[in-house]
C-alpha cells in the first residue's frame, strides 16, 4: 500500500474520530442540560420569521426526509448502481451508510430519552428528540450520494452544484425541524456528527476494503 494511500486512509480516520469526539461533547451538554440558551436563541430567531408558506415548505421537507420516504429513494439509488452503473460493492456501502444511521439513531435516542421542544409547537411528533433521526437521515443519503456520484462528475462545475444541492438540503432539514418545534438545535448539531461519525466510519471502512483486495490480487 503506498504512502498516499496510508495517509488518505489516515486522515479518514481522523475525521471519524473527530465526528465522534463532537458528537460526545454535545451529547454531554445535553445531558447535563446547559445547552438551553444556545438552543433558546436559535429557535426563537428561526421561528421569528413564521409565516404560512415557510410552515408548508418546512413540513414538505419534514415529509421528504421521513422513514416514509428515505427508503423509496435509497431503493431508487441502489437500483441504478446495481443494474446501471454495475458497482455492486457501492450498493452495499449505500445500504450500510443509511440504514445503519437508521440504526445508531434509534439506539441513541433510546440512550438519552431526551424530551421533544414545549417552547412554540408548530407541528406534533412523537418520540425521543436527541438527536433528530432527520438530520441523520439527510446526512447519511446525501453524504454518501455525493460520495458516489463525485467519481462521475468531472466538471468542477458539476462537482459544485452537487456540493451545494446536498449542504443545502442537509442545512435545511435542520431548520424544518427546528421551526417546526419538534427538535431543539442541539438535537440537530447533534445528528449532524452522529450521521457523520456513521457516514465516515462506512466511507473509511469501504476504502480500506476495496485497497486491500486490490494489493492482494497483484
Amino acid at each position: 500500500m503506498n504512502t498516499k494511500l496510508n495517509v488518505l486512509l489516515t486522515r479518514s480516520f481522523l475525521v471519524c474520530l473527530f465526528l465522534a469526539l463532537c458528537f460526545g461533547m454535545v451529547a454531554l451538554l445535553v445531558s447535563r442540560q446547559q445547552v438551553a440558551m444556545f438552543d433558546e436563541t436559535i429557535i426563537s430567531f428561526v421561528q421569528g420569521a413564521e409565516s404560512p408558506g415557510l410552515t408548508a415548505a418546512a413540513a414538505l421537507l419534514s415529509e421528504i426526509g421521513s422513514s416514509a420516504v428515505v427508503p423509496f429513494i435509497t431503493i431508487a439509488a441502489a437500483l441504478y448502481l446495481y443494474f446501471v452503473l454495475k458497482h455492486r460493492s457501492e450498493v452495499i456501502l449505500l445500504i450500510a451508510a443509511i440504514g445503519g444511521s437508521a440504526i445508531l439513531n434509534t439506539i441513541l435516542k433510546k440512550i438519552f430519552q431526551r424530551e421533544r421542544p414545549t417552547i412554540k409547537i408548530i407541528m406534533e411528533e412523537a418520540g425521543f428528540s436527541f438527536p433528530s433521526g432527520h438530520s441523520m437521515a439527510v446526512v447519511a443519503l446525501y453524504g454518501i450520494l455525493v460520495y458516489l456520484l463525485w467519481k462521475h462528475i468531472s466538471s468542477t462545475a458539476g462537482r459544485t452544484v452537487l456540493i451545494v444541492l446536498a449542504s443545502a438540503m442537509i442545512v435545511a432539514m435542520g431548520l424544518a425541524r427546528i421551526y417546526l418545534g419538534v427538535h431543539y438545535p442541539s438535537d440537530v448539531l447533534g445528528g449532524y456528527l452522529a450521521s457523520g461519525f456513521w457516514l465516515a466510519v462506512c466511507i473509511w471502512t469501504y476504502r480500506s476494503y476495496r485497497n486491500r483486495r486490490r494489493y492482494a490480487v497483484r
